[in-house]
């Protein structure tokens, strides 16, 4: 190993960028290289912040002195950017989901594997200190087999209306999450999907097309079930809360707030409110993420959502989809080397 920083390049300078770059200049020992993108005010932004510089998307993917390459730019632009950083021999890291379209995202996970280049997803819940405490009490088996999941997960408010459009929908871009965290608790692959979902927090959503209310019910190979709940809206802030049942117990993690402090009267008890935007809410998350990234750019043995775990959780949002279109409990083709 060596002593010297991470050197990284930075494609997108949107809200998820901006994040991913102020996680890279809280880590140690790790250097922005550049940020590319084409809204110039994006890119000042960062520079500004950082104090990195502006570079075009070639000029970034040719630099040798980049080692990786974080892809935060609009999910139509992600599969070919991870084609021609792969081609570069840059380790990437690419936020969710690698595309919309599963055949697509195949192709440019299957590029990052000819190059022989490391893919990590942008699954940051994997890396929320209490999420992944769940999976370390699976693991050690205090709770015995696992035999049934409830993740929930609602949002403050429904994003933009422009972002929606290009998002894919609620599956694809919201759910996806829960999805691949349901994988990562159950430990074995995702057989079928029952979904059904409305348009109840705002009407122009439904007339989008999209959903902004949604339940899903998976089963495992074997047998287990993980029930999702999804909203688009929650008067009360950001609400993530997973609950795993086992053979042996029981083991959850809630909401994090500012203090402990509870306050009890005669209108009853209060305490500090939810966040209210993810970015708070999974401040940790992040930071852990990118430092994992750095250890997967550097060689290290890190446990890292993959190219797999990607497709994994697209194929899940796509069959309940599906599942949601036909009312109907729909099956989920499995790959030869799923896990």
């Amino acid at each position: 190993m060596t002593d010297d920083p991470v050197r990284l390049g930075l494609l997108g300078a949107g809200r998820i960028g901006k994040t991913h770059a102020r996680s890279m200049a809280a880590i140690e020992g790790v250097r922005l290289v550049a940020v590319a993108d084409p809204d110039e005010a994006a890119v000042a932004a960062v520079v500004q912040a950082t104090g990195t510089r502006a570079a075009s998307v070639e000029e970034l993917l040719g630099d040798p002195a980049v080692e990786g390459v974080l892809i935060a730019t609009p999910t139509d632009l992600h599969a070919g950017l991870i084609e021609r950083a792969a081609e570069s021999g840059k380790a990437i890291f690419c936020e969710k989901p690698i595309d919309l379209d599963l055949s697509r995202a195949e192709r440019a996970v299957a590029a990052a594997a000819r190059c022989g280049v490391p893919l990590m997803i942008g699954f940051n819940r994997r890396f929320d200190p209490s999420f992944r405490r769940l999976r370390d009490e699976i693991d050690h088996g205090r709770i015995g087999t696992v035999e049934l999941v409830q993740i929930t997960s609602r949002d403050p408010a429904p994003p933009p209306m422009e972002y929606l459009l290009r998002s894919g929908g609620l599956f694809k871009d919201m759910m996806i999450h829960d999805l691949d965290m349901a994988r990562f608790l159950v430990g074995e692959p995702i057989v079928e999907v029952t979904a059904t979902g409305s348009a109840l927090v705002d009407n122009a959503i439904g007339d989008a097309g999209d959903i902004d209310t949604a339940v899903a019910l998976l089963r495992s190979a074997g047998g287990r079930l993980c029930v999702i709940s999804n909203s688009r809206r929650a008067a009360y802030g950001y609400d993530q809360r997973i609950e795993v049942h086992g053979s042996k117990g029981m083991v959850a993690a809630g909401n994090p707030v500012a203090t402990t402090v509870t306050r009890a009267d005669r209108t009853g008890f209060a305490t500090d409110p939810l966040n209210d935007f993810f970015m708070d809410r999974y401040a940790d998350a992040y930071r852990e993420e990118m430092a994992a990234f750095c250890a997967v750019v550097r060689g290290g043995d890190v446990a890292y959502p993959d190219g797999r775990d990607g497709l994994a959780a697209l194929a899940l949002a796509g069959a309940a989809a599906r599942a949601l279109a036909a009312g109907r409990t729909v099956e989920v083709p499995q790959p030869d080397n799923d896990s």
